[in-house]
């Protein structure tokens, strides 16, 4: 259930967060017992984040475990089917594991290591953060247990099983929808529990303070490369940037850097199915305030996606800022034409994207339909499509009457 709440003030987008609070939005919605692990985690992640030692670490591991810098690849026969913009891809589909989480991953694992909690815990929805968490555990010496809805267990085997292999333990979550907010329900319930021996790694820009800032700053990397990127290449900055929406950590490592560089241009992209931007009403969900998919009364309507990671009923609060003082245009995308973004880069650039990445796809190409042709599309490709080879299969084969729309 979410909380109504009236709206305060706000900010200016680009500012730090005042007291855990993004304008309005933001905050600690959470019970008693965690206020002094939050308070820790964010005093821990102050003082060690900034340290020579942690930036070298997390450096060299981005770089030679994860291999960054990823490609600015520009992709010139869907460039050429659009007929308009030239389109760029962020390559994060090639980062280790196959996702952006991995960015993310590393640094909050480097930081548990340093705070000397050696169990980790984390949520997942397509798994790709599972994934992550577990890679990250493994190369660091933590031992990890991921949360996971039963629903997208189902759907998601093979990343269910590279967790296992990872060395992770997965939980299977079988109440609410069986899903990712199920999955962090639990997550959040066993940090309450295991607050001294335990550090709860989120994987989005999602929940309490200072989670969203923390997950920013990891996923800045996506943005501040990109900039670098095509300055270098083009000695110019982009026109569009194109990013998915699930909690928005992806969209938020993509638009952070260029927050205020107000000529170029923020388009996020949600799932028609879970769209908190586009459909959602102010509420607080997971310790947070932000966008909620709500009744009057702030029970969650349930969110369907056939993307299991932007299968979530809120976004992070830092995009709910953006989205109130007008820093960008956001829009949802249905199922079917998702699944045409990923048929459109399997076809002409021989990439398959992962689902997630294929409704940024979509929306990219028509934005860059009605485009000019010196104009610039950046579309973050958040990650690879082989974990949904048997979803895409599925739906080719269900009656029209049976698919979503």
């Amino acid at each position: 259930m979410a909380v109504k709440v009236q709206r305060p003030g706000a900010m200016k987008v680009g500012e730090l967060p005042q007291e855990g609070h993004f304008g309005e939005f933001g905050g600690q919605f959470v019970p008693e017992i965690l206020i002094p692990a939050l308070k820790e985690l964010e005093r821990a992640y102050r003082e060690i984040s900034v340290r020579f030692d942690f930036q070298s670490e997390l450096k060299a591991l981005r770089a030679d475990y994860g291999g960054r810098p990823t490609p600015l690849y520009f992709a010139k026969r869907l460039t050429e089917y659009a007929g308009g913009a030239r389109i760029f891809l962020k390559r994060e589909d090639l980062v280790h594991g196959g996702a952006h989480a991995l960015n993310n991953a590393l640094g909050q694992a480097l930081l548990a290591r340093a705070m000397g909690k050696q169990r980790v815990i984390a949520e997942t929805g397509s798994g790709a953060h599972g994934v992550a968490v577990a890679m990250a555990c493994a190369v660091l010496g933590l031992h990890a247990e991921i949360y996971m809805g039963a629903c997208d267990i189902e759907r998601q085997q093979m990343n269910v099983q590279r967790m296992k292999l990872l060395g992770a333990t997965v939980h299977p979550v079988t109440s609410g929808s069986q899903t990712l907010k199920d999955a962090i329900d639990e997550a959040l319930r066993d940090w309450v529990t295991n607050v001294p021996t335990t550090y709860y790694l989120m994987g989005s820009v999602v929940g309490p303070h200072p989670y969203p800032m923390i997950v920013r700053d990891f996923q800045r990397v996506i943005g501040d490369e990109i900039k670098g990127q095509l300055l270098r290449r083009e000695q110019r900055l982009p026109d569009l940037l194109v990013a998915c929406i699930g909690g928005g950590s992806n969209a938020m490592g993509t638009f952070f850097p260029f927050v205020t560089d107000e000529k170029v241009h923020f388009l996020g992209v949600e799932p028609a199915g879970a769209a908190a931007l586009c459909h959602g009403s102010v509420g607080v969900f997971h310790g947070a305030k932000t966008f909620v998919l709500q009744d009057e009364h702030g029970y969650i309507h349930k969110t369907n996606s056939i993307a299991a990671g932007l299968d979530y009923p809120a976004v992070g609060p830092e995009l709910a800022l953006y989205k109130k003082l007008g820093r960008g245009e956001y829009i949802a995308v249905s199922d079917r034409e998702a699944l045409e973004g990923f048929r459109l880069l399997a076809r002409f650039e021989g990439i398959l994207p992962a689902l997630e990445a294929a409704h940024a796809l979509s929306a990219g190409v028509q934005r860059a339909q009605r485009m000019k042709r010196d104009q610039i599309v950046v579309i973050t490709l958040s990650g690879q499509g082989d974990k949904d080879l048997d979803t895409v299969v599925r739906y080719d084969t269900q009656p029209a009457s049976e698919q979503t729309l």
